[in-house]
């Protein structure tokens, strides 16, 4: 639904307020580790995302099991295991 200006502009208002009386607690925090770990997943997703499709079309394309394995540094059961259909959501 459309917004008045004015709306727009108290709901900024009521946002900074928050922002402004905002008191962090101990369970805000987050190690460091713990927070590059969720960095470092969050940019393997597009890549990992990207090797699947991959895979799909390449299984599409005939390539064997032992040969993506191959590709991808693993064995042809672990290749299968981790990107075959049955390692897929439904």
């Amino acid at each position: 639904m459309p917004r008045s200006i004015q709306d727009i502009l108290d709901h900024a208002d009521d946002l900074a307020k928050r922002f402004e009386d905002y008191e962090p607690s101990p369970d805000d925090e987050v190690a460091v580790a713990e927070h590059l770990l969720g960095r470092a997943a969050l940019a393997r997703a597009p890549s990992e995302r990207q090797v699947g499709e991959a895979v799909d079309a390449a299984r599409r394309a005939g390539i064997s099991w032992k040969r993506i394995g191959v590709e991808l540094g693993m064995t042809a059961q672990a290749a299968q295991q981790r990107f075959g259909p049955e390692a897929r959501p439904a």
